[in-house]
C-alpha cells in the first residue's frame, strides 16, 4: 500500500533528540531488555515513579475499576463526559510513566473535557498473556458498569497498548459489549509471530531510535508463553476486523513497526472499517507521548482530539 508521509516541519532540536536516543537510549533498552527478572521486576517500580495529585489540572486518583486498578483522570461520577480508556505501552514489561504516559492522557482529557482512566495491567515475565487483555476488558466492563455509555468510551493505546487496543475491541465485538466510539492505535505492534516480519523490522532496524530488536525478542517471548502467537488476540494483524469502529493509526516513517500498521490498515479497510493513517516522518515510535521533548508531537495529540470528536457522541466542544 502506498503511503504518503504526513507533511509536517520537524525542526533542528527535535532531530538532534532523534539521534540521541537513538544513539545512546536505544542501547540502553537493549541493556534493560538481557536483565535478570528480578532486575526486571526493580525496574518496573522505578519506571511507575511516583504518581501526582493532579496532571493537566485534572484530580489524579489511583482507583480499582471492576477488580484492575490504575489513574482515574477526573471525576468518574459525571458520566455525561467522554471517557479515554488509555492502554499503555511499554513492551509489555514497563508500567505506565507518570511523565509520559499519564502526562500524554491528562493533556488529551483536558482538550477533550474527559475522564480517563489507565488500567495498570500485569506485566510480564510474571504475567504472559493473556493476563494483560484480560485486565483491559475487565477494565471497559468497570467503565460501562460505571455508568459510561460504549459510545461515549474511546480506546487510545501506544506500541503494547496498541496492540491491546486491537485485541480489546475483538472482545468486545465477542461478548456484544458494545463498541467504542473509536479508537486509536499508536505505532502498535501487531505481528508477534513473526520476528523477520513484516519488512519495516528489517529495514528501519538501524533507523529506529527507540526500540532494539533484542529487547522486541525477549519481550515477545515474555509475552507469548506457551501460547500461538499467531491467535489474533496476540497478533492482532490477523484480526477480522468487522464492523470495528473508526480507528485512527499513528506510526512514524522510521520504527521497526511501521508496517504493522501499514499493513493493519489494510486489513481494516478491506473490512469496511473507516480508517486513517498518519505516517510522521523522522519522529521516533510512539513520539506522541514524547510532547515535552518533541514540540511536534503536540499536533499529533490535537489530531488524535480532532479525531475523537468527529467520532464520540455529542461530544461538547473545548472551551
Amino acid at each position: 500500500m502506498p503511503v504518503d508521509i504526513k507533511p509536517v516541519h520537524i525542526g533542528v532540536r527535535s532531530r538532534f533528540r532523534v539521534w540521541l536516543l537513538r544513539v545512546f537510549f536505544k542501547r540502553l533498552m537493549g541493556r534493560m531488555g538481557r536483565g535478570s527478572e528480578e532486575r526486571i521486576a526493580l525496574l518496573q517500580v522505578r519506571a511507575a515513579g511516583r504518581m501526582p495529585e493532579q496532571c493537566s489540572g485534572l484530580i489524579v486518583e489511583y482507583r480499582i475499576v471492576n477488580g484492575v486498578p490504575g489513574p482515574m483522570l477526573g471525576d468518574s461520577r459525571d458520566t455525561s463526559k467522554l471517557a479515554i480508556l488509555y492502554l499503555h505501552g511499554g513492551a509489555f514489561v514497563f508500567p505506565a510513566s507518570p511523565a509520559l504516559q499519564l502526562e500524554f492522557l491528562g493533556r488529551l482529557c483536558r482538550d477533550l473535557s474527559a475522564v480517563g482512566f489507565m488500567p495498570d495491567y500485569r506485566l510480564i515475565p510474571q504475567h504472559p498473556a493473556p493476563a494483560a487483555l484480560d485486565d483491559c476488558e475487565r477494565a471497559y466492563r468497570g467503565l460501562l458498569a460505571l455508568g459510561y455509555p460504549p459510545k461515549r468510551i474511546v480506546l487510545i493505546g501506544e506500541s503494547a497498548g496498541g496492540n491491546l487496543v486491537l485485541g480489546l475491541l475483538q472482545r468486545i465485538r465477542k461478548a456484544h459489549l458494545g463498541l467504542p466510539a473509536c479508537a486509536v492505535p499508536i505505532s502498535p505492534i501487531t505481528d508477534l509471530a513473526r520476528m523477520h516480519a513484516p519488512p519495516s523490522r528489517g529495514r528501519n532496524a538501524k533507523r529506529e531510535a527507540l526500540v532494539p530488536l533484542s529487547l522486541a525478542y525477549r519481550m515477545t517471548k515474555w509475552y507469548v508463553g506457551g501460547r500461538d502467537a499467531s491467535d489474533p488476540e496476540i497478533s492482532p494483524l490477523y484480526a477480522d476486523y468487522s464492523g470495528f469502529p473508526p480507528l485512527y493509526f499513528i506510526a512514524s516513517e522510521r520504527e521497526i513497526l511501521l508496517d504493522d500498521s501499514i499493513l493493519a490498515v489494510q486489513q481494516a479497510r478491506q473490512a469496511g472499517v473507516e480508517t486513517q493513517l498518519d505516517v510522521w516522518p523522522i519522529l521516533p515510535h510512539a513520539f506522541v507521548i514524547f510532547e515535552s521533548m518533541f514540540a511536534e508531537a503536540r499536533q499529533a495529540r490535537e489530531d488524535i482530539a480532532a479525531f475523537i470528536r468527529k467520532h464520540a457522541a455529542t461530544l461538547p466542544l473545548p472551551a
